[in-house]
């Protein structure tokens, strides 16, 4: 495995480089939006008064999100560093388990070996769930047969014993097209997540197609070639229309469309999903980190839409607000 990196949020890692990109022009409306909510729960404010280093790792999927709320808040706190790192969701609870960093970025929840290795070491967590997303099986854009897919049909391209390599194996309807695959690398909360979806069991895949931790070629992947399917985050399919096309999927109830709305109201299945941060206990006795947490969820639904992410719901936001004041005692 490639040694995880850890950045400041002014440096981009290629995995998130093009959806960063969209949210510079971003930045005035939600510094206006961050300036109304205040400097947070903590004691901190805009002159700087909090000072420390806020340590994030984890998914390459959740850390546009945890990357703009960085970056505003320090625009408010320049007292503060706050690090983004991309591990990987299970690279990343690795570390937090370890006591390495403060909060854990996530595009799953955590599992029960996780907590076991959290508890080995004395670490205490809260969860907080701050965006949803949906998982989007594309293909190329001249691809006009694969319109729909049901569940049982994706098991039977990504199952563990598939040895599918043609379109028509999959219906005889579709034609006479090679198969070509692209997806998530074993470490990412994605690939955890659609594993268990379509296959029924985390981890559970077939290992002959192109595995990456970069969402950014899968989409290529998938656009120079013609029988291309792959699958990532709702986003880059927002991000790269005309190179990739988002499939409709049936689970069950009917060919319904990957889109912010559909995700939301939970109809977009089974391949909707929530994304978490996951915060260390003891870093709650630090008023930077309050601070910070406060910041996130009061500006999470401007961030989650201008990193092309699907808001958290007002129900959801509210909860996730009384949680921080309930751990916070604010």
């Amino acid at each position: 495995m490639a040694v995880p990196e850890e950045t400041d949020v002014i440096r981009v890692r290629a995995t998130t480089k093009s959806r960063r990109s969209t949210l510079g022009a971003a930045w005035v409306a939600l510094a206006l939006t961050a300036a109304a909510c205040g400097g947070g729960a903590g004691g901190g404010d805009a002159g700087g008064e909090a000072k420390g280093t806020i340590r994030i790792d984890g998914s390459s999927t959740v850390a546009p999100l945890s990357e703009a709320a960085a970056e505003l808040f320090q625009e408010e706190n320049p007292g503060v560093r706050v690090t983004v790192g991309t591990s990987g969701t299970g690279g990343g609870f690795e570390k937090f388990c370890a006591g390495e960093t403060d909060i854990s970025d996530a595009s799953r929840a955590i599992e029960t070996d996780e907590i076991q290795a959290c508890k080995t070491k004395g670490i205490e967590f809260e969860e907080l769930t701050v965006a949803l997303d949906g998982l989007s099986v594309v293909v190329n854009p001249g691809n006009g047969w694969a319109k729909c897919l049901t569940v049982a049909q994706l098991a039977k391209i990504w199952g563990p014993e598939s040895t599918a390599k043609n379109w028509r194996e999959i219906d005889p309807g579709f034609p006479d097209v090679a198969l070509e695959l692209f997806g998530a690398g074993t470490d990412s909360g994605t690939f955890d997540y659609f594993t268990a979806a379509v296959n029924g069991e985390e981890g559970s895949s077939r290992t002959d197609y192109n595995a990456t931790e970069d969402d950014n070629v899968t989409v290529n992947g998938v656009t120079g070639t013609k029988g291309g399917l792959g699958y990532l985050g709702l986003s880059y399919v927002e991000q790269n229309k005309g190179k990739v096309k988002g499939v409709e999927i049936d689970g069950g109830s009917g060919c319904v469309s990957p889109t912010t709305a559909t995700v939301q109201d939970g109809t977009y299945q089974p391949l909707g999903r929530p994304l978490f941060i996951y915060v260390n206990a003891a870093a709650l006795e630090r008023p930077e980190v309050v601070d910070f947490l406060d910041f996130y969820i009061a500006n999470s639904s401007a961030i989650a839409e201008q990193a092309l992410f699907v808001p958290l719901t007002a129900e959801q936001k509210a909860e996730a607000t009384a949680k921080i004041e309930a751990l916070t005692g604010a």
